[in-house]
């Protein structure tokens, strides 16, 4: 598949363009783009301006709200939960995170839950900026709507993937941040690889019948996606997926219990003020210290060297700040449609047939 390059604030201007078309207020479709085009800029390409088309028809079938504001349905300084009314997860996680960062001035630890929040779309994308205020910040989100992931040693669906996020600042040579489902894979690199016609990279789903099998087709078949571990270890990532259900849609009291339809995610947001422990300076003394380690480690015979967590999503983001996000030609043209249907100017490629 080709790809070409385009200049990241033209992106953002196009997606919040269509986003206010489809009756989303101008701030909030300002931060909506900005976070997906953030997605892509790291790398998480599955959870960037590709959900682009699928926000545009949930705000067509008014499944999420296009307009309000998260109802509070308890709080205090340090813990909140809201009830979002499906309204865009993006949009409400990065009101969440604007409060918690500054409640966490006077509070050691901040924790936000959102119920019925809409999708948030790439959890890694809201670390910087947490990042660059000095704070550890922890996201977990799970979609109580669906079934996706078998428990460890069973056959039938269960759960969602059930990401989990973190930045941590860790000095001068870069912060740690990570972006991982509690299974072995999430639900739209198997899609892709459906849509594409190719196998997964190793036996990373159960087939209707408990079989495994990297044929991504199995999966529409009434298979299921493995815990993160796979076969051999996968209690470690059915055990880690049951404390995000805890931490988002338990705390949140909303979840699989009242069986919702509506595609949607539970959240849970914890901002951490290392100042109010030993201190920033000391988190980014120790932390530099280990993960320089890490850097330093000699590869495995024929690898290559070892990197932190989010080492490659902060380069490649750098690399294409510079010379252009990279978009596959499918969502080109699909947006492109997108953007002739509703008087909205695409942008013109400024890097053709990237590889």
């Amino acid at each position: 598949m080709t790809t070409n390059r385009y200049f990241c604030d033209e992106l953002v201007a196009m997606a919040a363009e269509l986003l206010e078309q489809g009756g989303v207020p101008a701030e909030p479709a300002q931060l909506i783009s900005e976070t997906l085009v953030e997605g892509d800029l790291m790398g998480h390409t599955t959870h960037g301006l590709a959900l682009l088309p699928a926000y545009l028809r949930e705000l067509e079938s008014g499944t999420m709200k296009s307009r309000g504001r998260p109802a509070v349905i308890s709080g205090n300084l340090a813990a909140v939960v809201w009830d979002g009314d499906y309204l865009n997860g993006i949009y409400l996680t990065r009101l969440a995170v604007e409060e918690a960062l500054e409640r966490s001035r006077e509070q050691p630890v901040v924790t936000y839950l959102i119920r019925r929040s809409h999708h948030i779309g790439c959890l890694a994308a809201y670390m910087p900026e947490i990042i660059e205020a000095g704070r550890i910040g922890i996201l977990m989100a799970s979609d109580p709507s669906v079934a996706l992931v078998a428990p460890f040693g069973g056959r039938d669906p269960v759960y969602s993937p059930n990401p989990i996020a973190a930045g941590i600042p860790a000095g001068p040579n870069g912060p740690v941040i990570l972006d991982m489902s509690t299974s072995v894979t999430a639900a739209g690199v198997v899609h892709r690889h459906n849509k594409a016609g190719t196998p997964l990279p190793g036996q990373w789903l159960l087939s209707r019948d408990g079989e495994p099998t990297d044929d991504p087709a199995a999966f529409d078949n009434g298979g299921s996606i493995l815990p993160l571990g796979g076969l051999d270890t996968g209690y470690k990532g059915y055990a880690l997926g049951l404390l995000v259900e805890a931490l988002t849609s338990g705390l949140a009291g909303f979840g699989r219990a009242e069986e919702p339809t509506t595609w949607g995610t539970s959240v849970c947001l914890q901002i951490i003020n290392p100042d109010a422990f030993a201190g920033l300076s000391a988190l980014e003394r120790e932390m530099g210290r280990v993960t320089e380690a890490c850097r330093g480690s000699r590869p495995r015979h024929g690898g290559q060297d070892v990197r932190v967590p989010g080492d490659r999503a902060l380069a490649l983001k750098a690399e294409q700040l510079s010379r252009g996000v990279v978009v596959n030609s499918e969502l080109a043209e699909t947006l492109h449609e997108r953007c002739n249907k509703a008087g909205v100017q695409f942008p013109a490629a400024i890097e053709e047939g990237v590889d």
